[in-house]
């Protein structure tokens, strides 16, 4: 695991071990195909995708999982899928024994930037 503040999310993801790397660097390309003009940052000393300078997506590896946030859980069309991993009210856990289910990040994401293009509209 890290200890100091990674630059970037290649120093992030080198402080794991090879398998979660794995993962990891698949997250990362399921979020990139998913939001192409969204750019890599850290923040919170963790992986992040900005759009349009507004917070996507955070991305997080752990000892047993890893964490997506914010994840949609209070909306009817992630209630059914969201319900079978843990994970608190704006997060997801997704277990590393377990393949990661790319279709549903995929999904997440591209929510994200609706939500998140919708609410930038408003405030014009």
């Amino acid at each position: 695991m890290i200890t100091t503040k990674p630059n970037n999310i290649d120093d992030y993801i080198a402080g794991f071990p090879k398998d979660t790397q794995k993962i990891l660097e698949q997250i990362r390309a399921t979020i990139k195909k998913a939001a192409p003009d969204a750019e890599e940052t850290i923040s919170y000393a963790i992986p992040a995708f900005t759009l349009k300078g507004q917070y996507l997506i955070y991305f997080a590896g752990y000892k047993n999982h890893i964490a997506l946030y914010p994840a949609p859980r209070g909306y009817e069309e992630f209630k059914k899928e969201l319900s079978v991993y843990k994970g608190g009210k704006g997060t997801v856990q997704f277990p590393l024994e377990k393949p990661m289910p790319l279709n549903l990040i995929t999904k997440i994401v591209k929510f994200r930037i609706k939500n998140n293009l919708e609410k930038a509209a408003k405030k014009k």
